[in-house]
């Protein structure tokens, strides 16, 4: 049964506050981590390579969940998200891996798959012991950050998925962490971020992202982030009302935005913003694939251009199950979907300020000390 069919006739004497769900705003605040993980029941955890510059987020799910995914940038590297798809048989997962790497960092999700199968986590292959650990996984572009990626035939996402998934737990830092640690931002540090809300009527939704944007985290010619509309309190630094916090002297004016950085140097492949967003709702497989969807508005908010012939977009949604969508499924998924966008875009918004500088991408805090 669709959403049109679940959803009752919305007549005057029907419309009271008692009966809709809250607002986007009212009563709405962060969890108490402020973290993806304040959705019972999610874990995260991260390893990197500081030599190589790269690394690898794993978010768990050990209890499995509901998931969806969309894919908008148009050099995407994904694993196992056909199978999510809402015609397919077995849509709830047990880990997501967002990785450096390009498509090296595909085999950080085997290790994850491998290391949840050797403890029993997974689909139950009908009478038999066996389980078949369902991971997706996505991403990004770091190769040519600085690091050393001479590897040979042995890259290091096997052993970094085996020592994200295994440090998984319900705290965890942002900005050069996991698959963040080797990200940019245009012409600045991308990092990871992580974001969570609450509201009123329990429902809680969180982001994870790690930014290595094709565009602009920066308002042109400031340092205020386009994200910074979004924040929730001091969450990304003292608030800069455009056109305050002109960018210093002497540093790329925007990004690989710019005609003249840009077009030289943009090549297929070498960006992408890859993240996930999670609720503790009961979703349908409907209702997740419309949680992401939406939710891609926090990058159209926050990075400028997006979903670019140069990136590789994507975006997970995870629904733990917890809590019913209640009378209203249409306008609580409205509202979910609302505060997811708003909740990934704060998320964009956090990477790019914990991340810290390098040689070669200055750091959003060094350039308001400049």
């Amino acid at each position: 049964m669709g959403l049109a069919d679940r959803a009752k006739p919305m007549g005057d004497s029907q419309m009271s506050n008692a009966t809709l769900p809250n607002s986007v705003i009212a009563g709405a605040r962060p969890g108490p981590r402020n973290l993806i993980t304040d959705v019972d029941g999610l874990l995260v955890g991260n390893a990197v390579d500081e030599q190589m510059a790269t690394g690898v987020t794993v978010l768990r799910a050990p209890m499995r969940a509901a998931a969806a995914v969309d894919v908008r940038g148009g050099g995407p590297g994904t694993r196992e998200t056909d199978l999510l798809s809402s015609e397919n048989t077995v849509r709830a997962v047990d880990a997501i891996v967002l990785s450096g790497g390009s498509v090296y960092g595909l085999e950080a999700a085997s290790a994850v798959t491998n290391w949840l199968g050797a403890r029993g986590h997974g689909y139950s292959l009908l009478n038999t012991p066996y389980v078949a650990p369902i991971v997706p996984a996505a991403i990004l572009f770091d190769l040519t950050n600085g690091g050393s990626k001479d590897w040979g035939e042995t890259p290091p996402y096997h052993r970094l998925g085996i020592e994200a998934v295994a440090a998984a737990g319900q705290d965890f830092p942002l900005g050069n962490v996991g698959a963040g640690y080797g990200a940019r931002a245009g012409a600045y540090k991308g990092g990871l971020g992580s974001a969570s809300v609450v509201t009123e009527a329990g429902f809680v939704v969180g982001a994870l992202v790690a930014v290595n944007a094709f565009g602009s985290p920066l308002m042109p010619g400031t340092t205020t982030l386009w994200a910074q509309p979004y924040a929730m309190g001091d969450e990304m630094g003292p608030r800069q009302p455009y056109p305050m916090g002109e960018m210093p002297a002497g540093l790329p004016d925007d990004t690989k935005l710019s005609l003249a950085q840009g077009l030289s140097s943009a090549q297929e492949g070498q960006n992408t913003t890859i993240g996930i967003v999670a609720t503790n709702a009961d979703l349908s497989a409907g209702e997740a694939k419309r949680l992401a969807v939406m939710a891609q508005d926090g990058f159209a908010r926050t990075l400028r251009p997006v979903h670019a012939p140069v990136d590789g977009d994507v975006i997970f949604a995870v629904g733990t199950g917890e809590k019913p969508m209640g009378d209203w499924p249409v306008l609580a998924l409205l509202e979910l979907g609302s505060l997811a966008a708003d909740c990934m875009a704060r998320a964009v918004g956090r990477a790019v300020w914990e991340a810290q500088g390098t040689a070669d991408a200055p750091g959003l805090q060094d350039l308001r000390k400049a």
